[in-house]
Parts: C-alpha cells; sequence; structure tokens
C-alpha cells in the first residue's frame, strides 16, 4: 500500500464537505493499494449552459482526487497539498448520470507527486484523461 496516512472514506468526504468538493457532490466511494475512485454528478452544479459536463468541473474532480492522494502519501496531517500543473484531456461529453473516476500514482517523490486520473460516463466510456503535479510540503 502507498498511503502512509490511514485511508478513511467517511473521514475523507466529510473533510470535502464545506468545499468546492463538496458543492459538486465529489464521493470518494473507494481506497484501494495504489488508487482512488470515485463520483461526480452530471448535474446543475456540473454542467456548462448547453447542458454537457463542465470541463472546468472534470478539472476539479481531478485536482480533488490527486490532492486527496497527494495527502494520503505524505503521511503528514497538516500537510500543504498545492496542485502546480493540471493537463487534461477531454474525449468525449456526458449530458446525465454520474460520472466515475480513478486516480493512480505517476510518480511520487519526496516532495513531487504526479497523478494521473481517468474519468468515465456511466457506460463506461472514457471522457478524460489527465495528469496533476502536486506539491507535498509541511505547514509553515
Amino acid at each position: 500500500m502507498i498511503w502512509r496516512i490511514t485511508p478513511d472514506i467517511a473521514i475523507v468526504n466529510r473533510v470535502g464537505k464545506n468545499t468546492m468538493v463538496g458543492h459538486l457532490e465529489i464521493e470518494i466511494t473507494e481506497i484501494g493499494e495504489d488508487f482512488i475512485r470515485a463520483r461526480m454528478p452530471v448535474n446543475e452544479k456540473t454542467k456548462q449552459p448547453a447542458g454537457l459536463l463542465h470541463g472546468g468541473a472534470t478539472a476539479a474532480l481531478s485536482e480533488s482526487l490527486g490532492s486527496i492522494a497527494s495527502w494520503l502519501v505524505s503521511g503528514e496531517e497538516n500537510a500543504r497539498i498545492v496542485g502546480v500543473e493540471l493537463n487534461i484531456s477531454h474525449l468525449r461529453s456526458a449530458e446525465k448520470g454520474y460520472v466515475n473516476s480513478i486516480t493512480r500514482p505517476v510518480k511520487i517523490g519526496r516532495t513531487l507527486h504526479v497523478w494521473n486520473t481517468e474519468v468515465y460516463d456511466d457506460e463506461n466510456r472514457l471522457i478524460c484523461t489527465s495528469r496533476l503535479t502536486v506539491f507535498a510540503g509541511k505547514q509553515g
């Protein structure tokens, strides 16, 4: 297992409640040995005016999951987790239901972590892929 903080889905979901994660209704559904799965509804909070999933909502999903993963890997309860680069490719649209994602490490260094997130629609079609680089340092 790569996590240095014991993963607890209930705690992670509770911490995100009053943040963008909560506003977008992102829900962590599984934390495995080296991955995090989550889902996000395609609804009035996450759609653009044309009725499609907003790319910014998908980017927020990807950055949120990579940041959570970096916190779990850091081993520091009060670590300062900051996204420094996000590259995202939108491959197809989603109009309803949920999108489901999986985040896995590409590289875990001492202070820089790189995460890959894939996002799928309800029919398990890949709609987005992203790569996030995170700085994980100590508070203060």
